[in-house]
């Protein structure tokens, strides 16, 4: 806005030193009728047309448009030469306006030349077609300078341009550095949490399980009620101390990165191996999800952990299955076991699991859905919108994929199987 009223303010000055100029030289300006209808149709047609495709306050000028400028410019410039010299003024308006919107260089120039033809023009008709050879040279010099001092101006913009282009470039490289930056620092940090864990709340717990059978084994050959009772609690240690192992080594897994060049499905059989070994309940992997999102896998991989965390809790099944299927706009997880369902599962062992779950497949703009199965058992079905790996290449890179070393989370929900 305050570029185009610098123009308004130029216009208007070409105009008033003009009209001061016609006023003062012989026949002093009132009987030259025909410098004032050209300088009205100059202030008329800046005003209600050209002002409006200066840079900054519109579009700018098509080259329909352009045209039209220019040679309603070269009219006006030469009708009013015919009848005043001094109209010339009006070069010192017109020659950086066409410079200013023109959409190309080789416009610019050809509009310039259109200038300087009809300047020339108007001062033949000023002074007789003998006398044309008069107006020449102060139009040759005229254009000159204008192309010169034009195509200095734009080297220097596009030397602008092409600074500010590079600037945009770096500073989305940093920002992106920044990022990456960022998440090394988080997967750095999330491994030292891990190693904590284990090294200390993993090891506590383990070693208090330990003691809790050594209690239970040197209370067996003693008798009695008060016995029995103390070897009720220590069971109860026992288990309890179980559970919070369990729940650690799952917090230990779900913080742990791997390499960021394994797979979805990699990660998958990797988890069902080790779930398989630790619970004895068989699990298979089918996976057909290739090319996928980062996040998109690590959100998959989350569920299916969850999923398998369920089964080992509360679902006392035989055989778990994992299925991933990627389509051309989703990706389904369905999770199954042949356990007694949800409505088998032990009351009261309420936690964050599933929410959680829920949460994590809702900022993915997902779908969530856990139930029984047709032929019994639990199904967890998750559908997340697909996202292609390849698409995105300026974006910054998303974490690792997490270890699927363990497959218990701190908490799940009440009822799940």
């Amino acid at each position: 806005m305050r570029r185009l009223r610098w123009w308004d303010l130029a216009a208007v000055a070409v105009t008033a030193v003009t009209a001061l100029i016609n006023l003062r030289q012989p026949p002093y300006g009132p009987e030259e009728w025909g410098t004032w209808i050209v300088l009205g149709a100059f202030l008329v047609f800046y005003a209600a047309y050209a002002r409006w495709f200066i840079p900054g306050s519109g579009p700018g000028a098509p080259m329909g448009h352009f045209i039209v400028i220019a040679m309603v410019f070269a009219a006006i410039i030469g009708f009013g030469c015919a009848f005043e010299p001094a109209f010339a003024i009006m070069q010192t308006f017109i020659y950086p306006f066409l410079w200013f919107t023109a959409p190309s260089t080789r416009s610019a120039i050809a509009s310039n030349l259109l200038i300087a033809f009809a300047l020339a023009v108007g001062y033949a008709l000023l002074d007789g077609p003998g006398d044309i050879l008069s107006g020449v040279p102060t139009a040759l010099f005229s254009v000159g300078f204008s192309i010169a001092l034009g195509l200095w101006i734009t080297r220097i913009a596009e030397y602008g341009d092409e600074r500010g282009r590079l600037l945009d470039e770096l500073q989305t490289a940093q920002g992106q550095l920044a990022v990456m930056h960022r998440d090394s620092g988080v997967l750095e940090e999330r491994g030292r949490l891990a190693r904590e864990i284990h090294d200390t709340i993993a090891q506590s717990l383990t070693g208090l399980v330990m003691v809790a059978q050594r209690a239970g084994n040197r209370l067996e050959p003693i008798e009695g009620v008060a016995a029995a009772s103390a070897r009720g609690d220590v069971e109860l240690i026992e288990q309890m101390a179980r559970e919070a192992l369990t729940e650690a080594r799952g917090l230990v897994a779900s913080l742990t990165p791997v390499e960021s060049e394994a797979g979805l499905a990699d990660a998958l059989r990797r988890l069902a191996t080790s779930f398989e070994r630790e619970t004895g309940v068989r699990v298979s992997v089918t996976a057909d999800a290739d090319a996928l999102d980062r996040e998109l896998e690590v959100v998959l991989l989350r569920c299916a952990q969850e999923g398998l965390a369920n089964v080992r809790k509360h679902a006392h099944a035989g055989h778990a299955t994992i299925e991933i299927t990627a389509g051309p706009a989703e990706v389904v997880l369905v999770v199954r076991d042949d356990g007694v369902g949800p409505a088998g599962a032990v009351p009261g062992e309420g936690g964050f699991g599933l929410a959680g779950m829920r949460d994590r497949v809702a900022l993915v703009g997902g779908e969530f859905a856990f139930g029984p199965g047709e032929s019994g058992g639990t199904v967890l079905r998750v559908v997340v919108p697909r996202t292609d790996a390849a698409a995105p290449t300026a974006t910054p890179p998303t974490p690792a994929l997490p270890s699927p070393t363990s497959t218990a989370t701190p908490a799940t929900e009440e009822n799940p199987a």
